[in-house]
């Protein structure tokens, strides 16, 4: 799906164009936020900042194939850019390109080491490709990195259930419910995992893994 929008008229600079996208997408009005940091590109086509913004809200919108198609250009611009490579390693996920993920991913954390949001997505990336002690790795890493963040450790517990070890998987879950009680809910899963880059057969698993070990 694509829309066009034209973008607002009071904007004059690259830089009040993202503004007015950013306004536009913190209202979840994803056409007008789309037309307004198109514009932003058009004004500042070697902006790396303004691409990826671009590009996230593609993907916040639901057209990945666009999406991924803005942040290619922004990694082209600058193959070292930590916030491309992490935005670009998601929509790869989302749109189950698991080997581009995983190269994505292992080379943003290759260029940032405590990028907890790369080790995140590459436990996911490897939980789908059965690469079990990977994905309990990096989970691992992600969730030292971020210790108040349940979505590593949620990733973590499916990594070992995965793997066969369900007594891990329910103790791992068991910190998940300590850092946050809404992780016990059923209809709350559905909608947080799925905006945490969770496939619908990773939902569903962490779902089992509550039911056996609530």
């Amino acid at each position: 799906m694509s829309w066009f929008v034209a973008p607002p008229i009071w904007a004059t600079s690259a830089g009040e164009y993202r503004q007015q996208g950013l306004a536009y997408r913190q209202q979840e009005q994803f056409p007008e936020a789309i037309a307004s940091l198109q514009k932003a590109v058009e004004l500042e086509p070697h902006n790396v900042s303004g691409r990826v913004l671009l590009g996230w809200t593609l993907h916040l919108s639901g057209q990945e194939a666009e999406a991924a198609n803005a942040l290619l250009m922004a990694f082209y611009l600058n193959p070292q850019d930590v916030p491309t490579l992490n935005a670009l390693g998601i929509v790869y996920l989302v749109s189950g390109d698991l080997p581009a993920a995983a190269v994505t991913h292992t080379w943003a954390a290759a260029l940032q080491p405590d990028n907890e949001i790369a080790y995140y997505n590459l436990s996911l990336t490897y939980q789908r490709m059965q690469q079990h002690d990977w994905a309990i790795a990096t989970a691992t890493r992600a969730a030292e990195l971020e210790p108040t963040n349940p979505h590593p450790l949620v990733a973590l517990a499916i990594a070992h259930h995965s793997k066969g070890d369900l007594s891990q998987a329910g103790q791992t879950y068991q910190q998940v419910l300590r850092l946050d009680s809404r992780f016990g809910d059923r209809t709350f899963l559905d909608l947080d995992l799925k905006r945490a880059a969770f496939s619908p057969d990773q939902i569903q698993l962490a779902k089992q893994v509550l039911l056996k070990f609530q």
